[in-house]
């Protein structure tokens, strides 16, 4: 539950150790097989985000307009959901990895170029 200003959760990442926690007690297949598939999902949701863009612009002349520009936003919304799973699926340190990575980019990329 976010904010009444729409910002993020405080408690995001309990939230991401509990979608994991499901999706790791449902999950089919396990192992080596089960991460490579957990992994794989993240390009089910990225396509999703490009059918989304291609419904909001009406580019496919056959279907005209199928989206809104607020199905795009959800459907990112799922693929950041997506990958901070997988991450965790990968650590169960995805909140330290994720911060200093962060840190790497944004130190990389705000710094004041010379």
């Amino acid at each position: 539950m976010s904010d009444d200003r729409g910002g993020t959760p405080p408690d995001l990442w309990n939230t991401v150790d509990d979608l994991w926690k499901r999706l790791e007690a449902d999950q089919p297949v396990g192992g080596r097989e089960g991460l490579l598939l957990r992994m794989l999902k993240l390009s089910e949701e990225v396509g999703e985000v490009s059918e989304a863009v291609i419904g909001a612009t009406g580019q496919n002349p056959r279907k005209g307009i199928t989206h809104t520009w607020d199905d795009v936003e959800a459907e990112l919304c799922d693929v950041v959901i997506t990958a901070l799973v997988a991450l965790r699926t990968l650590t169960p340190q995805a909140r330290e990895v994720f911060a200093r990575h962060l840190a790497r980019v944004a130190g990389r990329s705000l710094s004041p170029r010379a």
